[in-house]
């Protein structure tokens, strides 16, 4: 493959992921995308709100790309997700959290339809109990999803996207957008 194929196919990828039509309770922005670990990256972070929470969950998505491959991927696009929610105290001392939250991940991108190997990660839940001069602070807890996967078809960017978005909003307790409904973004003051 020569260096023309590898940017425009990298193009197309990016653009994928910058074109991608967001839910609107998820708030996305690019962001400085990681510099070493592959020739080509895009990276977004984002944050879902709720009615009930003005920052239910929140997240980064870095796509990777290297045109030559890469063995310990298994082929030439990973994407390298972290995503995080606070959870109920008690929520978090429930030894099934990990295998659900995991289960989330496995599920959005079953039901984007992606094809996808390598799929790795880690799910951490944290808990705080406060002291001394702190001690009013309630208790508060968190679950965190660490996840990469490598793509099989780079064509389906959008639907690894849309998978991602459905686990950040699954975090968020949003229910997954029902199929055939397209949602729509408010617009932004000033723009039609």
């Amino acid at each position: 493959m020569n260096r023309w194929n590898d940017d425009s196919n990298f193009a197309m990828i990016a653009a994928a992921v910058r074109d991608f039509q967001w839910r609107p309770e998820v708030r996305a922005y690019e962001i400085t995308s990681p510099q070493k670990i592959a020739p080509y990256a895009v990276a977004f972070e984002a944050e879902v709100t709720t009615p009930v929470n003005d920052l239910a969950a929140s997240g980064r998505l870095v796509v990777l790309h290297n045109p030559a491959g890469d063995n310990a991927w298994d082929g030439s696009t990973r994407i390298v997700s972290y995503t995080q929610a606070d959870v109920d105290f008690d929520m978090a001392n429930d030894p099934l959290l990990p295998d659900v939250a995991w289960s989330w991940l496995i599920d959005a991108l079953r039901h984007a339809g992606v094809e996808h190997t390598g799929t790795s990660g880690t799910v951490t839940t944290m808990t705080s109990h406060s002291f001394g001069e702190l001690e009013t602070k309630p208790d508060s807890a968190e679950v965190e999803i660490r996840c990469s996967w490598t793509v099989v078809d780079e064509k389906a960017m959008s639907q690894h996207v849309e998978a991602w978005q459905e686990l950040l909003c699954q975090l968020a307790g949003l229910e997954p957008l029902i199929d055939g409904v397209i949602a729509f973004s408010p617009r932004i003051q000033g723009r039609p």
